[in-house]
């Protein structure tokens, strides 16, 4: 089932992910103890099967941080970290990659992106919403985004997908970033943003 949205319904959704970024950069820099700016220079709503694609190739190796919405949209926040990435930030926060605390280091920056735009979500809706603490895991995307993404929102389900860059200190990093509602999600989100 293919749905796709107006040019105002997508709109709606980049100024939700351009509020959140603004919220995202001003928590990481106070973490970071650093200037960081994070852009969102493309969000998308997909169907599942193109944002598995759309994620990167399947074969390619991230580590994802994954926080599930509560309250009143079921929704999974999923955050991908290419290796590179995902080692730049530990750099930052002198910790090592690949170990547990790199792992816990990216699941708490990976909790402050999605509750940012979570935040945001919940302030320009007005549904009262609740995130879990993060999960952090390392493999291959087409292993977390298809076993994860589809458990949750069947084979049919929709991702509202950002692509953000982190600029820190004139270094920068990527990371995509998917809101993955239940069937109903989306609609009810569009519905209470009056569109």
């Amino acid at each position: 089932m293919s749905q796709t949205y107006s040019d105002l319904e997508l709109d709606a959704l980049r100024e939700l992910a351009n509020i959140g970024s603004g919220n995202a950069a001003t928590a990481l820099s106070r973490l970071i103890g650093r200037a960081i700016d994070v852009s969102v220079p493309n969000a998308v709503v997909l169907p599942l099967a193109d944002a598995v694609d759309a994620a990167g190739p399947a074969e390619s190796e991230v580590t994802a941080v994954l926080l599930r919405v509560g309250g009143e949209l079921d929704a999974l926040v999923l955050l991908l970290f290419s290796p590179q990435d995902a080692a730049d930030i530990c750099g930052l926060l002198d910790v090592e990659p690949g170990t547990v605390l790199g792992a816990s280091a990216l699941g708490e920056v990976g909790n402050i992106l999605g509750a940012s735009y979570v935040g945001a979500l919940a302030k320009m809706s007005g549904l009262e919403l609740e995130l879990s603490p993060p999960q952090v895991v390392a493999n291959m995307v087409s292993a977390i985004v298809s076993t994860v993404l589809v458990s949750h929102a069947g084979e049919s389900g929709l991702a509202f997908m950002l692509d953000s860059e982190l600029t820190i200190e004139r270094a920068s990093c990527s990371l995509s970033m998917m809101l993955v509602p239940t069937r109903a999600g989306i609609a009810e989100l569009l519905d209470r943003l009056g569109l």
